[in-house]
């Protein structure tokens, strides 16, 4: 229920990240079974990006454990107070400091994540031959072209009609089928916050040349966890700003959502909090 505030994403351990809260965040049944697959995906994904060999499989494979079993026991655990936190919230009601709590609460989970993610994969990166890191950079082009074409590409009302989209299909896995006042103030929303695509795009290129001077310079034990932390914090002042306003924007947006829920709305998106309360709390037991 958040608008689109991450940039790119900072590859290696930002990757395990994203990839983990999104086997999270599907349907229940499939993320229990996501999650407990996680290393399969994750260990493809790192393939896919480095195309790793040899002893550095090994590597990757311990580090990948080690995260994984870091995350069940101490990220997970925190992912379930705060979604059962999120439902009493969202039951009373919402307003601002309760938006603003939950964005600040999710930024440090992402910052945690990324912090550990760092630990388990500075070494290996460091190890990358100039091969790799090329091919690397061969998917990264691959990543942004697909970017452009969804995010940048197109006539301002093209544009507007994907954010559009996207976010109807977001609110309404939230809070089920909305009525046609409220698909107008998303509408609303789409036309006051700013288009950040292109600035987004610099900032990902930025980032990623970054990155690879990193890997090239061999020197991601001493850079990588400063850089992964920084994810959020360094951007350009336009984009930025630009952030900022969108930010702004959808915390209104759902602060009049909140005040026109139906109850049938409002029980759909408490309970879809609540069983990821039980998912998360489940998943994190397991042994």
């Amino acid at each position: 229920m958040t608008p689109e505030t991450v940039s790119s994403p900072r590859k290696r351990g930002s990757m395990w990240a994203a990839l983990l809260l999104a086997l999270l965040l599907q349907g229940c049944s499939v993320s229990r079974v996501a999650y407990n697959n996680a290393d399969v995906v994750l260990r493809w994904q790192a393939g896919y990006y480095f195309d790793v060999e040899g002893e550095q499989s090994d590597q990757l494979d311990r580090g990948l454990a080690a995260v994984l079993a870091w995350h069940r026991g101490e990220a997970l655990p925190q992912y379930a107070r705060l979604a059962n936190e999120m439902a009493a919230r969202l039951q009373r009601g919402i307003k601002r400091p309760d938006l603003e709590w939950s964005y600040d609460a999710l930024r440090e989970q992402i910052r945690q994540t990324l912090v550990a993610a760092a630990g388990e994969s500075a070494g290996l990166l460091d190890r990358l031959s100039p091969e790799q890191i090329e091919h690397f950079e061969g998917r990264l082009a691959e990543a942004n072209r697909k970017f452009a074409k969804e995010e940048v590409q197109g006539t301002v009302e093209q544009l507007h009609k994907r954010r559009m989209k996207r976010n109807l299909e977001r609110l309404e896995e939230w809070f089920g089928s909305l009525d046609d006042a409220q698909e107008e103030r998303v509408r609303q929303y789409g036309a006051r916050a700013p288009l950040t695509g292109a600035l987004r795009e610099r900032d990902r290129k930025r980032r990623q040349a970054e990155f690879l001077a990193m890997l090239r310079a061999r020197d991601a034990k001493r850079r990588l966890a400063p850089f992964l932390e920084s994810w959020d914090s360094d951007r350009e002042s336009a984009y930025a700003q630009a952030m900022h306003l969108t930010r702004d924007e959808y915390m209104k947006l759902l602060l009049d959502l909140d005040r026109t829920l139906s109850t049938e709305q409002r029980a759909h998106a408490v309970a879809r909090l609540r069983r990821f309360g039980e998912l998360f709390d489940s998943l994190a037991r397991a042994p």
